[in-house]
């Protein structure tokens, strides 16, 4: 008996990823779709590229940062069927996405990118705390790694579809065909997936987590914990990077190198999708075959990573072929992705049970407010303080200065593991 309730336990997991994981890459389509788009749309409705930096980065997180901590806190309460909330938030941007494409000026773009970010505001909290109820402690990091793999399989296939519908049938058409499937996904998520707290399938001491901790004491909790303050400041460093990066490597290739926003999506989708998938699921095996030896080493790759990137990043964005560049991107791209899951997993192991969705989201408050919302914005406005002197080449000048930014997140990130053995796994 117990080896069969032992396979319909291990089944509910599996049915639980895999729907969370295909509502993620939902996610990071409609997040990301707009990046590809973002030359045609700066072409139609006259933008500068602050402009671009707002529409792609801080019109979307100042609202998906905001409403996430409540969103949060609401999901952490025992009463709260987490499945229907993250539906709900799937609707609601999916529907959003769909608006974008009957913008007719850039205030109701911004207006409509603002709705996307409050919906998917509904989606990551409530996820991580779903995997970290149903999944052992010793399978966190691989979890949520294979969960984060939405990440850069939603930004390929953004790229990749919005490329070519915006090549094909226009960006405004692109925004209607990506947006509308998701409506009939929130569906799918409504009918099978299933909450542990309501079916049994929770872990051994997540039953603890019956009562709702005092908001001050969640926070208390969190930021007394120096490891979780420098993961904080770590993922937060990378998020800027990762975020203005792939916004303007995206219309990098499109100016630089004369590439359509169809050529763009398909192979700096393939390569970023691609080296994002490898970085993303040797990140989460990393971490879990080094850190259950060593625990400081679950954060030993993400600090790594962010060193190794940084010739190979100068070289492709040096060079004047589009394919040497694209192919010097692969190696930053793998290491770059290396911190998704040892990041989130050693977030939920450094807080108290109850406040597993709130430490997700304070974490997602600080790397979406940060990275989604100033990292696009700020390099788009150094690109038109670079103009005057380089014209369309601004951009690559831009890259440039990023690439050396990658040793902040290295060193906190090294800062950060060697207080993991001291902190991890605290309990309530």
């Amino acid at each position: 008996m117990a080896t069969v309730a032992a396979r319909q336990t291990g089944g509910s997991v599996r049915v639980t990823l895999w729907i969370l994981l295909i509502v993620y890459i939902f996610n990071f389509i409609d997040r990301q779709i707009v990046n590809i788009l973002a030359e045609p749309i700066r072409m139609e409705l006259g933008l500068s590229d602050t402009q671009i930096g707002l529409m792609t980065g801080l019109a979307f997180a100042l609202f998906y940062t905001v409403l996430g901590l409540p969103i949060a806190r609401f999901s952490d309460r025992s009463t709260t069927n987490r499945p229907w909330l993250i539906g709900g938030a799937l609707a609601i941007w999916s529907a959003m996405t769909a608006l974008c494409g009957l913008a007719q000026n850039f205030v109701q773009l911004l207006l409509a990118r603002i709705g996307v970010g409050v919906g998917e505001a509904g989606c990551t909290p409530p996820a991580h705390s779903l995997i970290a109820d149903m999944v052992e402690p010793a399978k966190r990091s691989s979890a949520l790694a294979f969960y984060a793999l939405g990440i850069p399989i939603g930004t390929l296939l953004g790229m990749l579809i919005g490329g070519l519908l915006a090549d094909s049938v226009g960006w405004r058409n692109a925004f209607l065909i990506v947006g509308l499937p998701g409506l009939a996904l929130a569906v799918v998520v409504f009918i099978f997936l299933k909450d542990p707290r309501r079916t049994g399938m929770m872990q051994a001491g997540s039953q603890q987590s019956t009562e709702q901790m005092p908001i001050k004491t969640a926070l208390k909790a969190m930021f007394s914990s120096r490891a979780f303050v420098l993961l904080v400041a770590a993922g937060s460093a990378a998020a800027f990077l990762a975020y203005g990066k792939v916004t303007w490597i995206t219309i990098f290739f499109q100016r630089t190198h004369g590439l359509t926003p169809g050529e763009t999506g398909l192979w700096f989708g393939l390569v970023n999708g691609g080296a994002g998938i490898a970085g993303t699921v040797l990140g989460g095996y990393i971490a879990d075959r080094w850190g259950s030896k060593n625990r400081r080493h679950v954060l030993t790759a993400p600090a790594v990573g962010m060193v190794i990137t940084i010739p190979f990043a100068l070289l492709a964005f040096m060079s004047d072929n589009w394919l040497m560049a694209l192919f010097l991107l692969i190696v930053p791209t793998i290491c770059n992705s290396l911190y998704y899951g040892p990041t989130y997993s050693s977030v939920q192991g450094l807080v108290p049970l109850r406040a597993r969705a709130i430490a997700a989201a304070v974490l997602l408050f600080f790397q979406n407010l940060i990275g989604l919302g100033l990292g696009p914005l700020f390099f788009g406005m150094m690109s038109d303080l670079l103009q005057p002197a380089y014209g369309e080449e601004s951009v690559r000048y831009v890259l440039y200065g990023a690439t050396f930014l990658g040793l902040l997140p290295a060193f906190f990130f090294w800062r950060c593991s060697l207080r993991l053995n001291e902190e991890l796994d605290q309990k309530d």
